[in-house]
């Protein structure tokens, strides 16, 4: 019994220096972070710029007081150009196909503005209606079913 116990304090002791250990190690890495040789706070980013064409690689721009330093950046190709790479919005469902326009809307509501971005709370989208009726009876064919 009393080994028991022995073995039971060794492990709780061991699992406290390994969540100590831990929580240290992610303490150094925001340290590390906010440690680029600036002690400035309250930075100001521009918008993500790509290399070439309208996404992909890029850079953003931060200033603060008298710093300015560049990050790399990346704006995902199927991006809503309309809405910016920096606001992320959440989308509800398809609404039904309008007969007068021919198109779908939704809209979108923001759930994070990234980089102090200027994002609008929010959003609409359309789409064209789909031409095609997609038949239960075509998804069967070619699947061995004749």
């Amino acid at each position: 019994m009393h080994k028991r116990m022995q073995v039971r304090s060794l492990f709780l002791l061991l699992a406290l220096i390994l969540v100590a250990a831990t929580a240290e190690a992610g303490k150094n890495k925001k340290e590390k972070a906010k440690k680029d040789g600036s002690k400035c706070e309250d930075w100001r980013w521009g918008p993500c710029v790509p290399n070439s064409k309208d996404c992909g690689l890029g850079y953003r721009e931060g200033t603060c007081k008298d710093e300015s330093k560049k990050l790399k950046c990346k704006i995902p190709c199927n991006w809503k150009k309309k809405f910016g790479a920096d606001c992320k919005y959440k989308f509800e469902s398809w609404g039904g196909c309008s007969a007068q326009t021919g198109l779908k809307t939704r809209s979108g509501i923001l759930k994070k503005a990234l980089y102090n971005a200027q994002c609008e709370e929010t959003v609409y989208v359309t789409k064209p209606c789909s031409s095609k009726i997609k038949s239960k009876s075509k998804a069967k064919k070619g699947k061995g079913k004749d």
